[in-house]
């Protein structure tokens, strides 16, 4: 029997409340920096700024059947990009309704603007003259492609770059900060020798940014050369012209906004060789890189979740939060698994992403097209991430007795140093003394201070032995956590 439907199903509306993907529901407010690049409407947004630059660029290749665009007429254009908005956005949603190809619809809308009967009608004759050359020799994938680049562009440059500094800034002045601040470290979760908590923010800033610098190193490539990438178009019309030249000139000349010149493209890196899609090896470079970063901070959310959890960290209270429905006493670290779940959940897509973008059946397939629209998926859960992580290390205050109460139950850190001054001086059996004095044993400074007093090595080194303790044998741990 099919079970009925809602009965409010019909009656439902796109809202936060009613959006499938979380991103655009519960956390939609969170991800709004990310939204005018990665959502639909960036992307048509980016498709007209390449459309507007490849038809500017074209009148300036010196043909005599395009002349050179008035300064009006530039001007119109750019106001296309520069003010393109929702309702802009909208009006072409409405035109890919009829042609079925959201490319398709958005030269039509362009073409529908040069008409626009508040232009002066001389300016509207000039455009309606040249109109032909709106989208002139492209495949809607030379447009699809830089449009993704701008898009990956954008969201590299203001929300992914940005969010991670801002981690790399909080936990070196964590590192710095803590610094001196001793720690019982723990190897396979047993005690081990002592660090210091800023010694062990530095081990991830020091990863962090080696891994930032890999993205912002990606270079964001794009292609401008026809169907199958051999401007086959482009020299049926133009055979004596240098296409591959002028195409790598519009991809490479700053984007607008980057230069003060009046000559502007797009700010990418030249892609001379494709078949019909830009091979995205780039995207899965990006993507691998975003990826390895999200690994380390699941690494991180994890260490300190465990650090809350043996008291070394409390949380600062937030006047009316909850910690559980039925015991009012937790605070639970509820930041840090949230930015360990999206992480989780970005590196499954961008992992995908990787692994299937740079495949494509012969020429072209169009399995990348349904894939491409969900990078900002990928991007956002990484954005979300990055923001529940700084909430949750902006909450945290050390809990320096805990630390120290925890390094004073453990004297048993002592034998690393003591056996190693003994096999200094070439005392037998060092390793295997201390071994069973310490193994399994609840070892108290006594213990050690006999052992040490016993031993036949310079009283210089006994004396030195005799003053350390788990909080003071900490190696370069401070040094180390300043200098980053």
């Amino acid at each position: 029997m099919q079970e009925p439907s809602h009965p409010n199903v019909a009656a439902l509306g796109l809202s936060a409340l009613t959006a499938l993907s979380p991103l655009d529901g519960r956390y939609a407010a969170k991800l709004a920096p990310l939204r005018p690049f990665m959502s639909e409407f960036g992307y048509m947004h980016r498709r007209v700024q390449v459309e507007i630059a490849w038809f500017i660029a074209l009148s300036d290749a010196g043909f005599s059947e395009f002349q050179s665009l008035t300064a009006a007429a530039r001007a119109h254009l750019l106001g296309l990009v520069v003010r393109f908005n929702e309702a802009d956005a909208a009006a072409i949603k409405d035109i890919e309704k009829t042609t079925n190809h959201d490319v398709k619809a958005v030269e039509y809308w362009i073409k529908a603007r040069f008409a626009d009967a508040a232009l002066p009608e001389a300016l509207r004759a000039e455009l309606a003259a040249v109109q032909e050359f709106v989208h002139f020799a492209c495949t809607s994938e030379d447009i699809n492609n830089t449009s993704h680049a701008l898009q990956l562009k954008g969201a590299r440059a203001q929300v992914i770059l940005p969010g991670l500094d801002g981690l790399i800034a909080k936990l070196r002045e964590m590192a710095h900060t803590f610094a001196d601040v001793p720690m019982l470290s723990r190897t396979h979760g047993q005690t081990a020798s002592p660090t210091t908590v800023g010694k062990e923010m530095a081990n991830v800033v020091m990863r962090l940014k080696a891994c930032r610098d890999k993205i912002a190193a990606v270079q964001l490539m794009g292609k401008m050369n026809g169907a199958v990438g051999n401007y086959n178009a482009h020299l049926s019309a133009w055979p004596d012209f240098d296409w591959e030249a002028f195409a790598r000139k519009v991809v490479e000349t700053p984007e607008l906004g980057e230069t003060q010149n009046t000559e502007w493209g797009l700010g990418l890196t030249f892609q001379p060789y494709s078949i019909q899609i830009e091979p995205h090896d780039y995207m899965a470079e990006l993507f691998d890189a975003v990826a390895r970063t999200n690994t380390i901070l699941i690494d991180l959310s994890r260490d300190i979740w465990g650090y809350v959890s043996l008291g070394y960290f409390k949380q600062r209270l937030k006047a009316g939060e909850i910690g559980s429905s039925t015991m009012p006493h937790k605070v639970n670290p509820i930041d840090f698994e949230n930015a360990e779940g999206n992480l989780g959940l970005a590196n499954a897509v961008l992992k995908h992403l990787s692994e299937k973008l740079p495949i494509s059946r012969w020429q072209r397939d169009l399995t990348d097209s349904t894939v491409l629209r969900n990078m900002g998926v990928g991007l956002g859960y990484t954005a979300l991430a990055y923001a529940s992580l700084m909430t949750g290390l902006n909450k945290l205050e050390l809990n320096e007795e805990a630390l120290a109460a925890d390094l004073d139950a453990a004297w048993e850190v002592l034998a690393e140093p003591i056996q190693t001054v003994m096999r200094r001086y070439g005392v037998q059996g060092a390793y295997e003394k201390l071994k069973e004095v310490t193994r399994g044993k609840t070892v108290t400074a006594a213990d050690l201070h006999g052992l040490i007093q016993a031993l036949e090595i310079p009283q210089a080194d006994k004396d030195r032995l005799l003053a350390m303790t788990p909080g003071s044998y900490i190696g370069k741990a401070a040094e180390l956590a300043r200098r980053v």
